[in-house]
């Protein structure tokens, strides 16, 4: 360096380092947080850290791309669907304003789809023919006490009738006979016939049991006086003959309460390669807040779900044939809070962990068990910890789904409590006898958090909060990594985006892992400035891909049958370790049921490896799945599609 360019540098640093003690000495802790922030990114950027931890990055659409993401599902495309509908936002449902976004991780491009209803906290699954089933969805956003100005509520109406049945069209009255007040429906009501019973040992006619129709009815005009405070038979207004003698209502007290959101029934099967939502058959009964969960039959079954008039569907079940697109109800009834974490097993039962996201009577279907669809008869599971904080817990199948192991992540207590739960809960439904144990425990209790399965057998489990939709800026900026074998938690990079109440996760064809949404109540401590929604994807690139090079994996059908064989080049497949399937996720308000990692046999040869799919179609669902190998070091491949006919 020339001396007059030593000077100039020396003359540089000297003032800088003037101005910097000058800085020092009026804000010295100003200094300090900018050395302590340059000094962190520093540190987690080191390739001795990402490889160790992990790294985070976010990634913003342009501006008009960008929505309030409430649901998201990987498609076989390799692109990500991103349904807001109204997005939890009053004024785009009154101006009908549904969005749909996809976005391709590779190419880097995000494009408006055309909604076609309120997709809003929808239920959605992945189908055997790479369609995604969708199904309910937002009629009516809540209406909260103080606002509500008509008196109004539940009419159960009541056909004795064995001959017919009744449509009463919306707008029919109902008047009380006792208390001489009258309310309107909002909505029309078909109201079966009713039953005709009979003695069995003599088959003497015993009664009817009248047909039962539900329906929401409000006063006429606003006001405390046209609530009614007990229970009361109406007399329908305009119906005449029998029907007038036939047909009643019957309701308890219609008042000024909090109205919740209300269901459609609506029904679509999204097209990743059209790129476009269609229209199937609408189910039985409206549903907002619904789980869609594979059958062994590979129908669909949709439960749970606020109804059309806003009141928890009353047990009443129903699977989607894909072949014939209609809906049909299941034998008995069962009736379990909304988006109930409810999965396939492998003897064709379902397991319900106890795990929901929310509304539902706090003493009604809250247990965990195995429920045989077929008998209805459900089997409690005992052991499980913190049973009053299930509400907004996480659950997993742990990889791999052989092994028939759950794991149950955090939750909260019923509604808006404050209650947190510190708890992971185990259980293997291979015991004889299988029962919940204790896991390793987070540090702090977890309403939201995010598991998603990672090719080389662990689980990332990251974000959450401490309180209700992250009130008293609660939101929980951490990490994990659980490991089956070990049973042990391992905290890695700590995430740079809050996720907490409409968010969730979804692992990428490449191995990293996708975060959406977040809808925190408020945006500082004392719970006074409302926060908006996080709009704002993160990426998480866990430590694996910062090893070695990825093994390769190429070539290979795109259709493996279920007990068949398929031969796939890698020019690694001496170091290939492990192979997995896994079923892409959909994704939304805690709940993942379609997500699972299912072992492969495989044989290594000269130019890669020969994978066998296993038989079984209650844990090889029928559908899309990405195969990916794994090598000695823990390292996966990038993800080859194929299709399980």
């Amino acid at each position: 360096m020339k001396d007059g360019a030593r000077r100039r540098r020396a003359r540089r640093l000297a003032i800088g380092g003037a101005v910097v003690l000058a800085l020092a000495g009026m804000n010295g802790p100003w200094v300090y947080r900018v050395s302590k922030e340059q000094y962190h990114q520093y540190t987690i950027n080191k390739p001795e850290y990402k490889a160790a931890n992990g790294h985070w990055d976010i990634i913003e659409f342009p501006e008009e791309y960008r929505q309030n993401t409430i649901h998201a599902a990987l498609l076989h495309t390799g692109k990500v669907l991103l349904i807001a509908g109204s997005g939890n936002n009053q004024e785009n449902f009154d101006a009908k304003q549904f969005d749909t976004r996809i976005w391709d991780p590779v190419k880097k491009t995000i494009k408006k789809v055309p909604t076609p209803s309120d997709l809003f906290c929808t239920g959605h699954t992945q189908l055997a023919n790479g369609n995604l089933l969708i199904a309910g969805g937002t009629k009516r956003y809540e209406t909260l006490k103080g606002d509500v100005t008509k008196a109004g509520g539940l009419m159960i109406v009541h056909n004795e009738n064995p001959d017919k049945p009744i449509t009463l069209p919306a707008g029919t009255k109902f008047t009380g006979k006792g208390n001489g007040k009258t309310f309107v429906s909002k909505d029309p009501v078909l109201v079966p016939r009713a039953k005709k019973v009979f003695d069995k040992a003599t088959g003497k006619f015993l009664r009817n049991d009248p047909g039962l129709g539900r329906i929401y009815v409000e006063a006429q005009k606003s006001g405390q006086k046209y609530e009614t405070g007990t229970q009361d038979n109406y007399r329908i207004q305009g119906l005449t003959g029998s029907d007038a003698r036939n047909t009643y209502g019957i309701a308890q007290k219609l008042a000024l309460d909090k109205k919740d959101f209300q269901g459609i029934k609506d029904a679509y099967e999204f097209d990743p390669v059209a790129e476009k939502y269609i229209k199937v058959d609408p189910m039985n009964e409206a549903r907002w807040y619904p789980t869609l969960t594979t059958l062994s039959d590979g129908k669909i079954l949709s439960l749970s779900g606020l109804d059309e008039i806003g009141q928890l569907v009353p047990g009443k079940n129903e699977v989607f044939d894909p072949k014939t697109k209609k809906w049909t109800y299941t034998k008995g009834v069962r009736q379990f809070p909304t988006y109930p974490a409810i999965s396939l097993m492998q003897n064709g039962k379902l397991f319900y962990s106890g795990a929901n996201a929310g509304y539902g009577p706090d003493d009604v279907g809250r247990d965990p068990g195995v429920w045989d669809l077929e008998s209805n008869k459900f089997t409690k599971l005992p052991g499980l910890s913190d049973a009053n904080m299930m509400e907004t817990a996480g659950t997993v199948l742990l990889p791999p789904a052989q092994d028939e192991k759950y794991m149950v992540i955090g939750g909260g207590g019923v509604g808006e409590s404050k209650l947190s739960s510190k708890k992971t809960r185990l259980i293997d439904l291979k015991d004889e006898n299988p029962k919940f144990v204790d896991g390793p425990e987070l540090e702090k209790g977890t309403r939201y958090p995010q598991s998603s399965i990672l090719p080389d057998d662990t689980v990332l489990v990251s974000g959450g909060s401490e309180d209700y939709r992250g009130r008293s800026d609660s939101n929980i900026l951490q990490a994990r990594i659980y490991n089956p074998t070990s049973n042990t938690l391992d905290k890695v990079a700590d995430p740079l985006v809050g996720r907490n109440y409409h968010s969730g996760s979804i692992l990428l064809p490449d191995g990293r892992v996708m975060f959406f949404g977040s809808n925190s109540l408020y945006a500082d401590k004392a719970n006074t400035k409302p926060a908006t929604f996080e709009q704002r994807i993160e990426i998480y690139t866990p430590p694996y891909l910062f090893r070695d090079a990825q093994p390769s994996l190429s070539g290979g059908p795109k259709t493996i049958a279920r007990g068949a064989s398929a031969t796939f080049t890698s020019q690694h497949a001496t170091s290939i370790k492990t192979a997995r399937l896994i079923r892409p996720s959909a994704s939304t308000h805690v709940t993942d049921v379609d997500q699972k990692s299912i072992a492969l046999d495989f044989k290594k040869t000269k130019k890669g490896i020969t994978v066998t799919v296993p038989k079984n179609r209650n844990l090889v669902e029928s559908g899309w799945y990405m195969l990916f190998v794994t090598d000695d070091q823990g390292t996966p491949s990038k993800a080859q599609w194929v299709k399980v006919p």
